[in-house]
């Protein structure tokens, strides 16, 4: 294997998170519930928290699973936000994320190492993504594919539970900020702000996962913020250059 070849199960998470996020996150925008991503990818990451704390030594498939079960909870909870108001559904939806994050806070406090599971579900861990890990994210990448083309009223009912696995299996992967930049910054900069297509703002997306792996790898950086800040680097380049290129046309 090539001196870079171990960063191939990295490269292919990130490209199989911009296929599964990108759609996703375009929605999220459209429907104005931008806290909502954060807030399930929180609660994702706080049922890791308290399998790894309240039961020592469960197996991966059990990690899942509860972290899994607390994002259908959040699911559940935005859900009824949706549902019972209009006027306050970001504060509502932020406020969950807070409550989130505070539970998961208290959870870990008396564990010795608490601090470093913390940063672990805010900053992931990209660079060392296993090849096992990669399955759900493919799986989820088709059936995100599949659901682009449904008709809009089976798209709006399966939505939601398609959303709380994606960033389930994305927090897994790569963490929450990584996760919250992918569904986010390039939809919103290339897509809703720039008019480009989806599969534009993909491998815009890839892109800039792909220069975040390329610092965090060669200058000994945490993966995620660099990931983080390369994606929103590419974005707006290609937000800079789109609009240089619209008013020279113009002109």
């Amino acid at each position: 294997m090539s001196e870079w070849g171990w960063l191939l199960a990295p490269v292919m998470a990130s490209a199989l998170m911009s296929v599964l996020l990108i759609p996703l996150g375009y929605r999220v925008l459209s429907r104005n519930m931008v806290f909502a991503d954060l807030a399930v990818a929180q609660w994702a990451a706080l049922g890791t928290l308290a399998s790894l704390t309240l039961l020592p030594g469960t197996a991966i498939l059990g990690l899942n699973l509860t972290s899994l079960g607390f994002a259908l909870i959040a699911i559940a909870l935005i859900s009824l936000v949706m549902a019972l108001t209009e006027r306050y559904r970001e504060a509502l939806i932020g406020m969950l994320y807070v409550l989130g994050a505070s539970l998961a806070t208290l959870l870990v406090s008396g564990d010795p190492h608490g601090a470093q599971q913390l940063a672990q579900t805010l900053n992931g861990d990209l660079l060392w993504v296993g090849s096992a890990q990669l399955l759900p994210a493919g799986l989820l990448a088709v059936i995100c594919l599949i659901w682009l083309r449904l008709p809009g009223p089976q798209q709006s009912w399966l939505f939601l539970p398609l959303f709380a696995l994606a960033v389930t299996a994305a927090v897994d992967l790569a963490g929450i900020y990584v996760v919250f930049a992918t569904l986010i910054v390039t939809p919103l900069l290339i897509c809703h702000i720039a008019g480009r297509s989806l599969p534009t703002a993909m491998l815009a997306c890839f892109g800039g996962h792909l220069g975040g792996l390329w610092l965090s790898a060669d200058y000994d950086l945490p993966a995620g913020p660099a990931v983080v800040v390369s994606i929103v680097a590419v974005a707006m380049m290609l937000v800079s250059f789109s609009r240089l290129y619209s008013g020279l046309t113009r002109t």
